[in-house]
């Protein structure tokens, strides 16, 4: 009889096992699980801004697309818990069994999901910037909070893709994430100085 195979599911733990997990060092979750959980957050505060607007200033087809594609983003984000588990799976076996090439394979699949959150962020970050200017005033201080948590979401997923990249033996691997993350982190910085700037913060 074949062995029972447990698949365990992150995003459905509650917050106490979830982060208990995070912060175990032998744990499948890693700075993606904990950066979706983050993101997912930032999601919801950029939605009940959005929502707070819609109910002091009166619907629009604008704040509809918002909220709209806030809770995709607030959902797409939860399966990201698991999904980031997923995508280091090759790259965990690999480091166990010590092939060297094999490692190198697996580098660029197991940033997949970082990566992921790092763009939907900025995305995140430029429906703020565009709420922030018309927020209503019992929303502003969620806006503010969600690009917070947006951009600490993303610099976490940074430092996890610069130390993947720092340990492959592909310089332009290396010069290439070093780039694109500190041209995304850049524009990242402007438009939430931008949202602060709208919201008063």
């Amino acid at each position: 009889m074949a062995e029972s195979i447990k698949i365990e599911v992150f995003r459905k733990k509650l917050p106490d096992e979830l982060t208990k997990s995070l912060s175990e060092p032998d744990s499948r979750t890693d700075v993606g699980s904990g950066a979706a959980l983050t993101a997912a957050s930032a999601s919801a505060y950029f939605l009940r801004a959005a929502a707070l607007t819609a109910g002091a200033k009166g619907s629009s087809e604008r704040l509809d697309y918002m909220l709209r594609n806030g809770e995709i983003l607030r959902g797409y984000m939860i399966q990201l818990i698991d999904e980031d588990v997923k995508c280091r799976g090759p790259l965990r076996k690999a480091r166990k069994d010590g092939d060297e090439r094999t490692v190198e394979a697996a580098m660029q699949p197991a940033a997949a999901i970082a990566n992921e959150i790092v763009n939907m962020m900025h995305q995140l970050l430029e429906l703020l910037d565009e709420l922030a200017g018309i927020c209503a005033e019992e929303g502003k201080h969620f806006a503010a909070s969600s690009a917070d948590l947006a951009m600490g979401a993303i610099c976490a997923c940074q430092r996890y893709l610069l130390d993947l990249a720092a340990h492959s033996s592909d310089e332009t691997y290396r010069y290439i994430v070093r780039r694109e993350n500190q041209i995304t982190l850049d524009d990242c910085r402007v438009r939430y100085d931008s949202i602060l700037s709208k919201t008063g913060y």
